[in-house]
């Protein structure tokens, strides 16, 4: 059963929004975050309205029906992506956090001088900094996995960069440049083979496709609520339970412990030993209805759409002189991005064309610098899109690029 992403578009009030400039909204941004369906604002609403108080600590009514309803999210969470527990879901504020939640617990105890940390060149920042910031400390070294001309990894010297040095291999699922979807399957084979860690970062993947942790064999997947529907300020960090027990906490405070002596502290049994203090409550809670409104869609009917989109959209773009795309060709290997550079004219000017047309896309470097430096160019401009996306959109998308050329066109001429 495909989605119908017309009917879908009703449950976002911000979709129907006219802007100042009296354009209407065409938001194709999603890699950046995606809009909330009026399930989600409700039930953020509904929290603050009526069911307001701090959870796991109070004997009254609103202290232990917020927590049932956080816990609830927790469970949610851990059988719509298939983890090996409720116990193994951590939240986080987002997926940045949980990456430097693992590299500040699990790192500091398991990495040591001389130890290898394996990572790929097209890594956010937020999957790159805080490594570098470890084996900075630990005097540990810094490997890399480069990538193919079509933006897919080179695997073709893999038992060379993993080898019984490497501790950790830290890698994206999908691009959120390219939106290449990356087959991890070798990758995590070679990690078993050497006896080491797999962290994956899923912030762009687990919005748009089925996610099964235990098939996946990883050790900690990283992503974030408000990509897939979801309040902002919430993260999930999955870890295999018995790793997550072996983990000292990072944050110490509230919550998080069992005893406290005036110089000694005991910690608490997972899940609470790695969320210290008052979590965003309403958030998790709001992540719970966006998680509802993903498993009604289905993932496999996102997955679909978007790939229906993609298709359109290169079809459309492919046909524009001068325009440049990158990522690969293969519509399997490839999620609901489009990133791309228009000859002579600097990305940060096409999106401010773009946005006097109510068209909403992401340019810059999208935090992937040495990305952007192996590809030899200063950024790309990137429209992503998600489930409530139509080919108007992209048609939208196409007419406001074809008006950049004409009015560089017109530029040149001068």
């Amino acid at each position: 059963m495909s989605l119908d992403p017309y009917q879908i578009r009703k449950d976002f009030p911000i979709l129907s929004r006219i802007l100042p400039n009296g354009k209407p909204l065409v938001y194709l941004d999603n890699g950046a975050s995606s809009q909330k369906p009026q399930s989600v604002i409700d039930a953020t609403n509904q929290y603050y309205t009526n069911d307001n108080a701090n959870i796991h600590r109070g004997v009254y009514y609103l202290s232990q029906h917020a927590t049932e309803l956080f816990e609830r999210t927790r469970i949610k969470t851990s059988h719509f992506f298939q983890a090996q527990c409720a116990k193994a879901i951590i939240f986080t504020r987002g997926t940045t956090d949980a990456i430097n939640l693992v590299a500040q617990t699990w790192g500091r105890t398991n990495i040591s001088e001389g130890d290898e940390i394996v990572l790929s060149v097209q890594e956010h920042h937020s999957n790159l900094v805080p490594w570098q910031m470890l084996a900075l400390e630990k005097k540990a070294f810094l490997k890399f996995i480069p990538i193919q001309e079509d933006t897919t990894y080179d695997l073709s010297n893999l038992n060379e960069i993993i080898t019984k040095r490497t501790k950790l291999v830290a890698i994206s699922q999908m691009s959120n440049v390219t939106g290449t979807v990356h087959d991890l399957t070798r990758i995590i084979n070679r990690v078993r083979q050497v006896g080491a860690k797999v962290l994956v970062d899923g912030a762009q993947a687990a919005c748009h496709m089925p996610i099964h942790l235990v098939d996946m064999d990883v050790d900690f997947y990283a992503f974030s609520a408000h990509k897939m529907l979801g309040p902002t300020g919430v993260g999930v960090l999955f870890g295999k339970e018995e790793i997550l027990e072996a983990m000292p906490p990072w944050l110490g405070g509230g919550d998080m412990i069992e005893s406290v002596e005036l110089e000694t502290s005991t910690y608490a049994a997972l899940p609470a030993k790695l969320e210290a203090g008052t979590p965003n409550i309403a958030g998790v809670i709001g992540f719970s209805h966006a998680l509802d409104y993903l498993q009604k869609v289905g993932m496999k009917n996102i997955k679909e759409h978007e790939r229906m989109l993609t298709e359109y959209a290169l079809e459309k773009l492919n046909r524009i002189g001068g325009l440049h795309i990158y990522g690969t060709e293969d519509l399997d290997k490839r999620g609901g991005v489009v990133s791309f550079t228009m000859d002579g004219i600097h990305p940060h000017d096409v999106g401010s064309i773009l946005d006097e047309e109510g068209v909403a896309i992401r340019v810059g470097h999208h935090c992937c610098q040495p990305l952007m430096k192996q590809l030899s160019i200063p950024g790309t401009c990137r429209a992503s899109f998600y489930l409530y996306n139509t080919k108007e959109d992209i048609d939208a998308l196409v007419h406001s690029i074809e008006k950049v050329k004409s009015i560089f066109g017109r530029v040149a001429r001068k």
